[in-house]
């Protein structure tokens, strides 16, 4: 036995019998239960059967001498009653008196069977365990029935022995009692085979995951061909490996490109220290700080961008839960863009109340507007407007759309589409998969589309309480329109 720990503290036992032992073990004492309850009941029917049987003919036997009492005398009833007697039955003939009319054989000829004395037309039973007139120790069925023949009354006894049907019953009772331990070990070992069997394939899904390490996972588990659950469970089992591979080439993914783009900002301002610290006049650090600033700052963005994302990511991004007036927040991102941008930007914005966190809204805008500035070749349009599943943000520019194929892909980290645009000009390639992650928060969707004239356009959803059932009535709320740069 082997001890272990429960919560409580407190030391329990666990027992050493796996789970072969204890299966055999339950499905033994599970058909020993039921052949015993089972032959109790075998037993019981078949006994009332039995018995049902000897006093239906019993009682045949009976009404079959009233008959022919009614139709013939009684020398030729007597002959009758001698002529049908078969072993292990005894049939008498009763005046009024008690005194034996008839019996099929002498020794049942001379004193009645039984003191039972039912009334004409009525029958009476009786089981005794032997018969002492006659001699007869076995235990015997008395069945006893009256009538009236004109004046005279009669009654007819018909005594059958039962100890035939009791040495049956004792029969199939032996051979239940010698035929249940034969069945248990048969059912016993079937199941210790069966169970071991299946554990065996357990064992061997069991050895090959143990196999699999962070260094060796791309390995998997042999589908074993039986369509049964070992077969779900191996299958169930690659899944899980090939989720944990895919987990793992991405956290790895990560670490590399975040090392990668943390590499240049470090780069740049170890170079510059050392340069800086060459220079004892001071003068190459007054050239140099502007630079190194800059470099500082592009880092602490970059590191902060890391640390929002793995929140998104792990579900623990916290945004506030109150009223947001969306179109004032889309209005001053877009004053913040016009402020820096060289292209023309117009905008059309219907009033709009939703629920969420205004700054990290403004974050998800900030960032679709910086890339849509990025790739836009002389305009951009913003849009609100509401629908009748909420709120709908749409930002078109006159770039490339983005390709079909990487619609889904673009939201991921790190990926900038086009390779050849250097860090400092296309960004460090989080910002979408930043504003993913916000409007997943905020159970909303944000997606890369193409507009009606093929131009590039985001669009950002919001659900949004009580919206107007159709769009037809977003159209009659004030619009506010920003005029063009």
């Amino acid at each position: 036995m082997e001890r272990l720990t429960s919560p409580a503290g407190r030391p329990r036992r666990r027992s050493s019998w796996g789970l072969r032992k204890r299966s055999t073990a339950v499905a033994v004492a599970v058909v020993a239960a039921a052949l015993l309850l089972g032959g109790v009941i075998w037993l019981a029917l078949l006994q009332s059967t039995l018995t049902a049987s000897i006093d239906s003919a019993s009682l045949r036997k009976a009404q079959n001498v009233i008959v022919q009492l009614a139709d013939h005398d009684i020398e030729e009833v007597a002959e009758y009653i001698g002529l049908t007697a078969y072993a292990g039955q005894y049939v008498q003939l009763l005046d009024a008196s008690g005194q034996v009319v008839a019996g099929s054989e002498p020794k049942a000829a001379q004193m009645p069977l039984t003191g039972l004395r039912p009334s004409p037309g009525k029958t009476q039973t009786q089981d005794v365990s032997s018969l002492p007139v006659i001699g007869n120790q076995d235990d015997f069925h008395v069945v006893t029935a009256g009538v009236r023949v004109g004046s005279a009354e009669y009654t007819v006894v018909v005594a059958s022995s039962v100890q035939v049907q009791a040495d049956t019953v004792a029969t199939v009772a032996w051979f239940l009692l010698a035929a249940t331990p034969l069945l248990l070990a048969v059912v016993g070992i079937s199941v210790w085979l069966l169970v071991g069997r299946s554990l065996r394939q357990v064992e061997r899904i069991r050895g090959q995951v143990a196999r699999i390490n962070a260094e060796r996972l791309d390995g998997r588990i042999d589908v074993p061909p039986t369509d049964d659950e070992l077969e779900a469970l191996a299958r169930t089992m690659n899944l899980m490996l090939e989720r944990l591979q895919a987990s793992d080439r991405e956290q790895r993914r990560f670490v590399s490109d975040a090392s990668h783009e943390l590499r240049s900002p470090l780069a740049t301002l170890s170079a510059g220290v050392e340069i800086a610290a060459a220079d004892p006049s001071g003068a190459m650090w007054l050239q140099m700080k502007d630079v190194l600033a800059g470099e500082t700052e592009r880092m602490r963005y970059l590191v902060e961008d890391l640390l929002t994302l793995a929140k998104a990511n792990d579900g623990g991004l916290a945004v506030e839960d109150a009223d947001v007036d969306l179109d004032d927040v889309v209005d001053q991102e877009i004053r913040r863009l016009r402020s820096a941008s060289l292209h023309q930007i117009t905008a059309e914005l219907t009033p709009t109340r939703i629920r969420g966190d205004a700054r990290r809204i403004g974050q998800v805008l900030r960032n679709v507007l910086d890339n849509a500035e990025r790739h836009a070749r002389s305009w951009l349009r913003v849009t609100l407007r509401t629908t009748a599943g909420g709120a709908v943000i749409t930002v078109d520019n006159d770039g490339d759309p983005v390709p079909a194929a990487d619609r889904a892909r673009i939201f991921e980290r790190f990926v900038r589409l086009d390779e050849s645009r250097s860090r400092e000009s296309g960004g460090s390639g989080l910002g979408l998969a930043i504003a993913a992650g916000i409007m997943s928060a905020h159970h909303g969707t944000i997606r890369a589309t193409e507009g009606p004239d093929g131009e590039c356009r985001f669009e950002i959803a919001f659900p949004v309480p009580g919206a107007p059932a159709t769009d037809e009535g977003a159209e009659h709320a004030p619009v506010r329109k920003s005029a063009r740069r």
